[in-house]
């Protein structure tokens, strides 16, 4: 069963990937590339270059699934930045799905509850 809400953390490989790369290649890079456990309960994303097609990469408790969408029209907003690798939260991530941009992996700030005089 495919349990995302228990992921930690959303990782973001910028730049752009040859996604003829499956379960070993891809571990390979956020193994030798990034330093990352790819055993970890994270999600790793790749791209392509025309920004159509996302590989997802994540490990659960007995084995790799790979996730993969294409896009049948548009491109993603993939993040561009000067490091390697960044990083979202999930929440983060599902916006991204959805077409917002990820800037400086920040969202709005949770409000608490405040009284009312």
């Amino acid at each position: 069963m495919i349990k995302l809400k228990d992921v930690k953390t959303v990782y973001f490989a910028t730049g752009y990937t040859d996604l003829r790369k499956s379960i070993d290649g891809l571990s390979l890079i956020v193994k030798k590339q990034f330093d990352l456990d790819p055993f970890s309960n994270n999600l790793f994303v790749f791209c392509n270059k025309s920004r159509q097609i996302l590989k997802i990469l994540h490990w659960d408790y007995n084995g790799f699934w790979i996730y993969k969408k294409r896009l049948e029209s548009g491109k993603f907003n993939w993040p561009k930045s000067e490091q390697e690798i960044t990083s979202s939260s999930l929440k983060e991530f599902y916006w991204f799905l959805d077409g917002y941009e990820i800037r400086n992996g920040k969202a709005f700030k949770e409000v608490k509850q405040r009284g009312i005089v």
